[in-house]
C-alpha cells in the first residue's frame, strides 16, 4: 500500500507536534519561584513549607509540615487550611487529596496525603482561614528523579 506525500506530511507534522508538546511539558518555566517560604498573596501571612527530610520521592505518599505566621513572625494557630494543586503544564490536579491532620504546636501544621505521581512542575495552592482573616498561598515545586528540586 502506497501513501501519498500528503499523508507523509501529516504524519511528520503530527509527530513533530507531539515531540514539541512532550518536551514543553517536561520543562518548567525558567523564572519559577521555587522558594518554600514567602508571604501569602495578600501578605496577611508568612507561609513556609517543609518537605520530609528523606525525599519526597515521586510515586510515594509523604507528609509535609506547614508553618503559618503573621507578617511580624507570630505563629498563627487554629487555622483552617485547604490544599489543592496539580501540574499546570499537564492540566491535571494532584493524584491525592492532601489535608492538614494536626497542629502539634501553634502555627505548625502537618499535611498528610501528599504525593507526586510524576516528575515535572507542580503547584500547591493553599486556602487559609485564621481568626477571620482569609488569604491564599501558592508554591511551585519541581520534582525530579532525585526528588524535590531545591
Amino acid at each position: 500500500m502506497s501513501r501519498s506525500p500528503l499523508s507523509f506530511a501529516l504524519v511528520a507534522a503530527a509527530s513533530t507536534a507531539l515531540a514539541v508538546s512532550l518536551a514543553a511539558c517536561g520543562t518548567p518555566p525558567a523564572d519559577l519561584d521555587l522558594s518554600l517560604q514567602h508571604a501569602s498573596l495578600q501578605r496577611r501571612f508568612v507561609v513556609a513549607l517543609e518537605p520530609p527530610a528523606q525525599g519526597p520521592a515521586v510515586g510515594q505518599m509523604h507528609a509535609w509540615k506547614l508553618r503559618l505566621a503573621t507578617p511580624e513572625g507570630q505563629p498563627v494557630g487554629q487555622a483552617r487550611i485547604s490544599i489543592d494543586g496539580g501540574m499546570p503544564q499537564h492540566g491535571h490536579g494532584l493524584p491525592t487529596q492532601p489535608r492538614v491532620t494536626s497542629e502539634p504546636v501553634p502555627g505548625t501544621y502537618v499535611i498528610e496525603g501528599m504525593k507526586f505521581s510524576m516528575t515535572g512542575w507542580w503547584d500547591l495552592r493553599l486556602a487559609i482561614d485564621a481568626a477571620g482573616t482569609r488569604d491564599q498561598a501558592l508554591f511551585n515545586l519541581v520534582m525530579t528523579d532525585a526528588g524535590l528540586k531545591r
